[in-house]
């Protein structure tokens, strides 16, 4: 996987979940925060797409 598509910003995410680019930066933060508790390395105003998706679309089993 190349390195541009680990990690998406606030136009990505306000795109794909049809929302304001300032609401984007939110769940950006949030998401980030979540991360960071679990003991992972963020970059501020990205999100890894992984997790994103993970969120988004929640595996129900």
């Amino acid at each position: 996987m190349p390195v541009e598509d680990l990690f998406v910003g606030a136009e990505y995410v306000s795109t794909l979940m049809n929302v304001s680019i300032p609401y984007a930066y939110k769940l950006i933060k949030k998401l980030n925060g979540e991360l960071a508790a679990q003991g992972y390395l963020i970059v501020r105003g990205k999100v890894n797409k992984e997790y994103l998706y993970e969120k988004i679309y929640r595996k129900v089993s």
